[in-house]
């Protein structure tokens, strides 16, 4: 497809004038009109194209630059979360532990993290027994559920809880602050909380990884 250059200019008597190549023409309103007509659905055709091959760029940054969506053997990868941590929580803040497990759960902090798949690790938590609670919530805090039926409504407080079943603690705590979507079962099933740190023989398989907060 060969080049086309022209140049319309348009007086204040409305006539045209077309310089095509170099040789001028005068045109009339009625002339000119179907020329601009073509010129505009051209270049907006060439705009179009130029915008669907993702050559238009802002920044270095093409227009249409597309997400990376992991697909095939990295997919399942991801999904197996391959990664075991284990965490000390011996004298930890409970609510901040808790978003640091979470976040290794979902997986928020991996290049190929994508929302609608589960791309954890495995994180175990030791010593939740000695987990630790700020200000006034160890003698404050209450856990609450109800059965369904009337009078049905239980309470706990924190500080019997801790003494009865400290890993409910730990648990409830990074459960609440994972997505409430398809995947949340998912990633909970990921997630192993033990009162002192003898069980942690049971995982020497999958040698987990100490992580620090």
């Amino acid at each position: 497809m060969g080049q086309f250059e022209f140049q319309l200019l348009v007086s204040r008597s409305r006539k045209f004038k077309l310089t095509h190549y170099g040789r001028t023409s005068s045109l009339t309103e009625g002339e000119a009109y179907p020329i601009v007509s073509v010129c505009l659905y051209a270049l907006g055709a060439l705009e179009a194209r130029t915008r669907r091959a993702g050559a238009i760029t802002w920044k270095g940054v093409s227009e249409l630059m597309r997400t990376y969506v992991p697909k095939g053997r990295e997919a399942e990868e991801l999904a197996e979360g391959k990664n075991w941590f284990v965490i000390d929580a011996n004298g930890q803040v409970l609510g901040r532990l808790a978003t640091r497990v979470a976040r290794i759960l979902i997986g928020k902090d991996k290049p190929a993290f994508t929302s609608n798949m589960d791309c954890g690790d495995h994180v175990i938590v030791v010593n939740c027994e000695k987990i630790r609670l700020t200000g006034n919530k160890l003698d404050q805090k209450v856990y609450r559920h109800h059965s369904g039926y009337p009078g049905g409504l239980k309470e706990i407080p924190v500080r019997t809880l801790m003494q009865r079943r400290p890993e409910e603690v730990v648990r409830e705590a990074v459960l609440g602050m994972l997505p409430k979507n398809k995947l949340r079962a998912r990633r909970a099933k990921k997630l192993r909380v033990y009162a002192g740190s003898e069980a942690l023989a049971r995982h020497a398989g999958q040698k987990p990884q100490p992580l620090a907060l």
